[in-house]
């Protein structure tokens, strides 16, 4: 082989593994590699991107149960758990009134929440009910009465639109704790979903931050 010849081979040599040596280095066009930025859907979201939440809660100041005794509140239990969420979570507020307001008179309140519940009343709430339809989460607070929820909670679940909604309540109590509120609400609302719930004791509202902000992280919120 002459000199030429020589030359000629041992350039297409290098040519060849030229060729190898980029076409290991380049992604193939069979198995690319997905990118969360080629995919918007792919991409991290926050809560807050993905949900709007609305707090809605019924809660009653005056004289309440306190370990057996009696005390004077002026801001409800339930509404001081309620204010939690608002401080540590981006939801709407809607506080849930009854148009005849509940007597100061803890006594008095049990016998009428007893009247309510014999003749299965629907107390009527003052002002208007909320549009839901922009919210997915619904965070349904209210004192337990009796082991249940406060019959002004059926009048508000079912004066709203929550099918499709995931509903998450949230209670204070004396000595029942959760009750049978969550079974309650899954029955008056059995085309939402029925997630997490929170039971505060009433006596302890006051302290209930670490929890309540527990419950909201468990939640996503």
């Amino acid at each position: 082989m002459d000199r030429r010849q020589f030359l000629i081979r041992s350039l297409s040599a290098l040519s060849v593994a030229a060729v190898g040596v980029l076409a290991a280095c380049s992604p193939t066009r069979e198995s690319p590699v997905p990118s969360a930025t080629d995919d918007p859907a792919a991409a991290p979201t926050t809560p807050a991107q993905t949900r709007r939440v609305l707090v809605a809660y019924f809660s009653r100041p005056g004289e309440n149960y306190y370990y057996g005794d009696r005390v004077t509140l002026e801001t409800g239990n339930t509404h001081v758990v309620a204010d939690m969420i608002a401080a540590a979570a981006s939801v709407d507020v809607y506080r849930i009134e009854a148009a005849d307001p509940y007597p100061e008179d803890y006594e008095e309140t049990v016998a009428r929440n007893v009247r309510e519940e014999d003749s299965d009343a629907r107390p009527a709430i003052a002002g208007t009910l909320p549009d839901v339809a922009q919210y997915d989460t619904i965070l349904l607070g209210s004192p337990v009465w009796n082991v249940q929820t406060p019959m002004i909670m059926r009048t508000f679940v079912e004066g709203v639109d929550l099918a499709g909604k995931t509903v998450h309540p949230f209670v204070t109590y004396a000595v029942s704790g959760m009750g049978r509120v969550d079974s309650d609400y899954a029955d008056l609302c059995p085309d939402s979903t029925i997630a997490e719930v929170l039971a505060v004791q009433g006596e302890t509202a006051a302290q209930a931050q670490p929890d309540v902000e527990a419950w909201l992280r468990r939640i996503g919120l």
